[in-house]
């Protein structure tokens, strides 16, 4: 183990010693965090996601088949299918649209073993065979489920009939609170207990909440919603110019939003 994969492993295993129901970091994971697969774009955001923390707070474990919703630019993509592939578990990759360029992109199964891309979306099916994941993520995603109607229990009953018994919901969001949730969440901030009330209608229970990903530099007030904030760093509306005294800067100082970390167990 090199010098950073120590400095990973010891922060994880502080932040287990605070958290009696996280689960152990493994070397493997360690491995995958620091690994030469990973670009510079998505290590660079690793102290606002904090990925071995997280990780082990979620139940991360060997030779788990794992679900990610959205992969968008692969942040975890890069971490998981290798941890994966080297403990021989699964994982898939859920889309809403077209996967071509994700599946070309992880093509290559002496790096990220063999991938399985799944449809999401209003009208998708199966994510995968009913009771067979261990651990379903979805980061930064259930802000965009407010519409159309109806989406947002579909996804949450779509995750329930993929997870085992005991299997783990691993959910990232930005956070609303303390502030009221804004009307669909239009500005990004999903407020705790609307996520939570969400989930366990469709049969889940909230197992922890962790701070690992929260944010306090983050006022919640900016001009284009989370979305001014990086990575997006968003500096106009559409079909309008950047306004007069705008400066970047000062969203760049208060870094990614503050993010609500929660963990759900399939009742």
């Amino acid at each position: 183990m090199n010098r950073r994969q120590f400095t990973l492993a010891a922060s994880a295993l502080a932040l287990l010693a605070a958290d009696p129901v996280a689960a152990q970091v493994d070397s493997a994971l360690g491995v995958a965090i620091d690994g030469p697969q990973r670009t510079a774009k998505n290590r660079a955001r690793d102290a606002f996601r904090h990925p071995a923390q997280s990780l082990a707070f979620w139940g991360l474990a060997p030779g788990m088949t794992v679900v990610e919703i959205d992969p968008s630019g692969g942040y975890w993509t890069e971490i998981l299918a290798p941890y994966l592939k080297a403990t021989h578990g699964v994982y898939i990759a859920a889309f809403d649209g077209d996967a071509a360029a994700f599946k070309a992109r992880y093509a290559d199964p002496a790096i990220w073993g063999a991938v399985v891309v799944t449809g999401f979306g209003p009208a998708s099916g199966p994510l995968a065979p009913p009771a067979s994941v261990d651990l379903l993520l979805t980061a930064r995603n259930i802000h965009d489920w407010l519409s159309p109607p109806g989406f947002l229990g579909k996804a949450f009953a779509d995750f329930h009939a993929a997870l085992k018994p005991g299997g783990i919901l691993a959910v990232e969001d930005h956070r609303a609170d303390p502030r009221p949730m804004v009307a669909d969440a239009r500005d990004g901030y999903v407020s705790t207990a609307f996520i939570t009330a969400a989930v366990e209608k469709a049969g889940f229970k909230l197992a922890g909440s962790s701070e690992i990903n929260a944010n306090p530099k983050d006022t919640k007030d900016h001009p284009f919603g989370v979305w001014t904030l990086p990575p997006t760093l968003r500096n106009h509306a559409k079909d309008q110019p950047t306004p007069a005294g705008y400066d970047a800067a000062k969203y760049v100082a208060i870094g990614e939003s503050d993010r609500m970390t929660l963990r759900f167990v399939k009742a």
